[in-house]
């Protein structure tokens, strides 16, 4: 499947929720309803302080210039920055297929489909940490649910599945092809019900 991106010089804007400019990434958590609508800032209960975050040479900039526009960023380094990717491709990753199959949107995976989501936000948080040899801040389940009721109002639908729900598709292959039992089981079992694989 091809890659959503938008490329102008040393940057390139990718639909899967980061910006990579020259030696720096920025993970996204503010989003723009309509044009011409103020951003919503990814700003939650459980944090306050906002999601979006950066890594790089450029990032202190980057992040001033977000809060210049009134959005948060966070500025990491490398090994607390791939924990904030993997979340943000748990949340993405497990909503969409969770809302695809009630054929809800994100809030309502959230409030009415809540142990499944967060069973299958445990799922893939382990397997990803796992392949990535990460470990994850304890209370994932709690920030992404949080995350989701920000963004209440957002349609659900399994797409850019390459590198989305794929990524873990892919530890579940991987994990078949050399015998071991399947990380993703409840995942898999989603993608097979909704007709993504």
């Amino acid at each position: 499947m091809a890659r959503s991106t938008w490329r102008h010089a040393d940057v390139r804007w990718s639909a899967a929720f980061e910006l990579r400019w020259a030696g720096m990434q920025v993970l996204v958590y503010f989003a723009v309803a309509k044009l011409g609508d103020r951003p919503t800032d990814g700003k939650t209960a459980v944090n306050p302080e906002g999601l979006t975050a950066a890594y790089g040479r450029h990032a202190e900039a980057v992040a001033a210039r977000l809060a210049a526009g009134g959005l948060s960023c966070k500025v990491l380094d490398r090994p607390a920055f791939t924990r904030a990717m993997l979340e943000k491709l748990v949340w993405i990753s497990a909503f969409m297929v969770v809302g695809a199959k009630h054929k809800v949107s994100v809030g309502e995976v959230e409030s009415r489909h809540k142990q499944e989501v967060s069973e299958l936000i445990t799922e893939l948080a382990a397997a990803g940490a796992d392949a990535l040899g990460v470990q994850l801040e304890s209370g994932v389940v709690e920030r992404l649910n949080a995350y989701a009721r920000s963004v209440a109002h957002f349609p659900t639908a399994v797409k850019e599945f390459e590198w989305r729900n794929g990524y873990f598709y892919g530890l579940t292959q991987q994990a078949l092809q050399q015998g071991r039992p399947d990380p993703c089981l409840k995942h898999t079992a989603l993608l097979k019900e909704v007709k993504a694989i």
